[in-house]
């Protein structure tokens, strides 16, 4: 599949290892950036998403999402993201990606107004507290450098799934060219998301923020981890 990325607001905390380990799926390991695991909330705007070589769809293929992520290798050390949650405000969007990659899609009521700054809110089926942002990008744009916490973070060309019904881990490659990022001023954030999930609570600013404008990406097919991509 195609898809475009944009306004990527990126939050990250270091958390210990253990807090986490307990949420990953049996053949994943947490992988980690000078001795500390990384914990990330990123809102962001899907846009033109659609099989590749063929239009875009009316309805499903402009959406907001939010996902809650972490960092991982599986047992051959192929590095990659394992998502705790991908929030959207598409229903359509949301079976599609628990069916076809089976990724932990929910459906959310979420609004954004997009200029200098990026007001972006979202609220989970269910919930009672949403979750607020805004923030912009300043200073000029980078490119990822290999070795430093940028590219840890962002520069990630696999993702893990797991097929409940088979109890089977699965893997898709990504394909993007590298992240060219900012530093994001975040005049609001929060870590409801994590709440959502059950997952350890952060009480402190992130460690790390930065933004990114846009990203055009490839998302291959799922491959049981193990076999062949």
């Amino acid at each position: 599949m195609f898809q475009s990325w944009q306004n990527l607001l990126f939050l990250h905390w270091a958390v210990p290892a253990k807090t986490l380990k307990g949420h990953l799926p049996q053949g994943l390991s947490l992988d980690g950036f000078e001795g500390q695991a990384w914990l990330g909330i990123v809102p962001f705007f899907m846009r033109d998403i659609r099989p590749r070589r063929l239009p875009a769809i009316p309805g499903i293929s402009n959406f907001l999402e939010l996902n809650v992520r972490t960092y991982v290798y599986d047992e051959s050390g192929i590095p990659g993201v394992w998502f705790f949650s991908l929030d959207a405000n598409r229903r359509l969007a949301c079976a599609l990606g628990r069916s076809l990659f089976h990724l932990p899609y929910r459906k959310a009521k979420m609004s954004t107004q997009a200029g200098e700054w990026v007001d972006y809110r979202a609220l989970r089926n269910g919930e009672t507290e949403s979750a607020d942002y805004r923030y912009r990008g300043i200073g000029p744009n980078r490119i990822t450098e290999p070795g430093s916490l940028e590219f840890f973070l962002l520069e990630r060309y696999a993702l893990y799934s797991h097929e409940k019904k088979k109890n089977r881990l699965c893997r898709a490659r990504v394909h993007h060219e590298p992240y060219r990022f900012h530093d994001a001023e975040v005049e609001r954030f929060s870590t409801e998301p994590l709440a959502w999930n059950h997952l350890p609570l952060v009480s402190t600013p992130p460690d790390h923020a930065c933004t990114v404008p846009r990203v055009d990406a490839s998302i291959f097919s799922l491959c049981e981890v193990g076999t062949a991509p």
